[in-house]
């Protein structure tokens, strides 16, 4: 007997609704897997065992089921912590293994899963800047060094999905392919041009390839994103975390290399973001520009990850804009806060209101595509 087939009866027991009622609501409610659990762990199956909410609060995929999962996902946070420290990284590996055997592939919960899948990642990023760093011909060489760090993480990061069919394994599997592809091409450029340091040497060339890097990893988020405009199977999870990543990626990417074109045609060269943010007043307006722009395009395809990614860089911009018009030293930061505070709220308070108004001035088989006002 199933869970909705006892929860029906127990409804009939208690005088809610009559035993014909039961009878009848039974397979009305069958035909629309409400109550069943999800026989596929596909990307097609559905993301979560409740799939009533509104569409509203779909975006971000479904991490807790109760106060278990969070009380688990602190024992197992504890528990490597203390192995990291104790033993050696191995057994902390293994650890790893056999707790998402019976976490994840035994018992299904989700936010165990995306902590023990963050796990696997820190622990082979360590095991792989040990190596890396203890190798000294690997540390001369930037091109080399980079491959070495990029190449362990697919094929452990697949394998992991393969078993365990955890949303967030597969878009930090697919992400570390872009992070691949980008080792790749910077080790052909300096193999190439004979350069050690392919960043350092060809800062524009570096910058133009990790824009053409973060927009195909955004075409292929939004590859799954469209599949699912409904946001109700576990493609819309995979959208999810490859957004996460990409959002700052693609701002930061296009940010510094408008900057660094504008400073290069000027005459001058800054090294961070926050020197050329305060060195010019135009910088500052772009940098404005950039995260408005993105801001735009995360209520387009409404993904809040493209707002929350240009929080810094909109504080920055918005200081310096401050200062280049004489505002107080002792009044700038106070000023900030309030402004990027008052940005959040209205576009989080307003943000279906200002979907709908965007969305609705876009060409209608656009809108068929995107997710529902």
């Amino acid at each position: 007997m199933s869970k909705l087939e006892i929860a029906l009866e127990d409804a009939a027991g208690e005088g809610i609704i009559s035993s014909s009622q039961a009878e009848r609501l039974l397979p009305y409610l069958t035909a629309r897997n409400i109550g069943a659990l999800p026989t596929r762990q596909d990307l097609s199956a559905p993301r979560s065992l409740d799939d009533s909410n509104p569409l509203e609060d779909t975006e971000a995929p479904r991490f807790v089921r109760g106060f278990h999962d969070v009380l688990i996902t602190i024992g197992v946070i504890v528990l490597l912590v203390g192995l990291w420290g104790l033993t050696s990284r191995y057994v902390s590996l293994l650890a790893i293994v056999v707790l998402a055997e019976i976490l994840v592939r035994r018992q299904r919960l989700a936010l165990p899963a995306v902590v023990l899948t963050i796990a696997l990642v820190v622990w082979l990023f360590h095991a792989v800047v040990s190596y890396v760093s203890s190798t000294p011909a690997l540390v001369d060489n930037f091109t080399v060094g980079a491959f070495i760090l990029a190449a362990p993480f697919p094929p452990m990061l697949a394998l992991f999905y393969w078993r365990y069919r955890v949303p967030l394994s597969l878009a930090l599997f697919l992400f570390s392919l872009f992070g691949l592809f980008l080792a790749v091409v910077f080790y052909v450029a300096g193999t190439v041009t004979g350069s050690s340091n392919v960043p350092a040497d060809y800062p524009i060339q570096t910058l133009m390839i990790l824009l053409v890097t973060a927009l195909g990893s955004f075409a292929l988020a939004m590859r799954f994103d469209l599949s699912d405009p409904r946001r109700v199977t576990r493609r819309s999870d995979v959208a999810f975390w490859l957004h996460l990543a990409t959002a700052p990626a693609l701002l930061y990417s296009t940010v510094l290399l408008a900057l660094r074109l504008e400073l290069a045609s000027g005459g001058i060269v800054f090294t961070n973001l926050t020197d050329a943010l305060f060195g010019g007043y135009m910088q500052a307006v772009t940098v404005l520009v950039a995260v408005l722009v993105m801001m735009l395009i995360g209520l387009v395809i409404d993904r809040r990850a493209f707002v929350t990614a240009g929080l810094v860089s909109l504080g920055l911009a918005t200081a310096a804009i401050l200062r280049h018009n004489n505002a107080g030293l002792d009044k700038v930061g106070f000023l900030v806060l309030m402004i990027v505070g008052l940005v959040v709220l209205v576009i989080g308070i307003g943000w279906a209101d200002l979907r709908r108004l965007i969305v609705r001035r876009l060409p209608a088989g656009m809108q068929a595509r995107l997710p529902a006002l």
